[in-house]
């Protein structure tokens, strides 16, 4: 841990002109009284680091000094690739390697382009989360997380339909969707996907005897509880495609509604984006709109409860003309609140 924060003081140093001892000291978590032992140990070490005495000095590197540890590890690699979301870095338990990792990049910069990362932090940002949401990061995420850099398979429990079951899995990666973390693994031979909050326990599966070609056990080199990743595997295409085959699956029932030109606008904010667009698409195809400037739609929805909660959003400009159950119940919702307005 020491040695590791040595460095990171060593990139900073390296990276701007001076910092106080304040300042390292919020950078490296530490007290002010750490940083200077740190420093004298840098110094006793052959790295020339100065301090400037009096109230606005400091420390700095001198001489031109150039450390040779700016290259990147695997992890901070991996890190610094998905540095435009710190959430979920912070939430994956690898907002440390990116940390290195943006300092070693920052300190193989010219120094008039030190302060891009800064600039480009200032100016774009992700914020994964939809509105009105604060997801708890799931406890077990770091532990899945790790897995899945290391493609290590895991024995897991897991919560299906209030059960609890037991599974060992291959982890092959993690999609953060709408602030919800899920996890694409290798069960049997077949690609699932769990919703990582779900989870109850994770642990490094048990290593394996190595096997020699004629299927005898070796006397030595136990397997290391890694699994051979199929190099065909593309998670984005794979995502897409459950995500797909998902959205599809829960639109079991159909409504009928007939929209006003507002309710046609509105449509695809109240329901399932992709039915809704898809539902307006086919009704101007077959007839398009009345008279009256109203398209009657038949739209897939997942349930006429769902439905129901749903379409309220509308207001007058939307009329379900079936199920008639469905029409009723909005019929008695309308009624009701005529009634509360007097």
């Amino acid at each position: 841990m020491r040695a590791a924060r040595l460095i990171k003081m060593v990139l900073l140093l390296q990276a701007r002109p001076s910092m106080t001892a304040a300042e390292l000291a919020r950078e490296l978590e530490v007290s002010e009284r750490t940083v200077a032992r740190d420093v004298l140990s840098l110094s006793e070490a052959g790295v020339p680091v100065y301090a400037d005495r009096g109230r606005t000095g400091g420390y700095r590197l001198i001489g031109g000094y150039r450390t040779s540890l700016t290259g990147l590890g695997r992890s901070e690699a991996e890190a610094l690739f998905l540095s435009g979301v710190p959430t979920a870095l912070r939430e994956m338990g690898w907002a440390d390697a990116a940390s290195a990792a943006r300092l070693k990049v920052s300190a193989a910069l010219l120094p008039g382009l030190r302060d891009a990362a800064a600039g480009a932090a200032q100016r774009f940002h992700l914020d994964a989360p939809g509105w009105y949401q604060q997801p708890e990061p799931p406890e077990l995420l770091p532990a899945i997380a790790e897995a899945v850099r290391d493609d290590r398979r895991i024995t897991a429990r897991y919560l299906r339909k209030g059960t609890e079951v037991a599974r060992e899995l291959e982890p092959y990666g993690l999609v953060l969707k709408a602030g919800v973390w899920y996890l694409a693994a290798r069960v049997a031979g077949d690609y699932r996907v769990y919703r990582v909050d779900r989870f109850t326990a994770v642990a490094a599966a048990a290593a394996e005897e190595g096997t020699t070609p004629a299927g005898g056990t070796e006397p030595a080199g136990p397997r290391d509880g890694r699994f051979d990743r199929d190099p065909s595997f593309d998670l984005p295409a794979f995502w897409a495609e459950r995500a797909a085959e998902f959205a599809r699956s829960i639109l079991r029932a159909e409504v009928v509604l007939r929209l006003s030109a507002d309710g046609v606008r509105l449509l695809p904010y109240v329901t399932d984006r992709a039915a809704a667009h898809e539902a307006i698409a086919r009704a101007r195809a077959a007839a398009g709109p009345d008279a009256r400037g109203r398209l009657t739609v038949t739209l897939a929805v997942e349930s006429p409860e769902v439905a129901y909660a749903q379409l309220l959003a509308l207001g007058p400009e939307g009329e379900v003309l079936a199920p008639a159950g469905l029409r009723e119940r909005m019929a008695a919702a309308a009624r009701r609140m005529a009634a509360g307005y007097g």
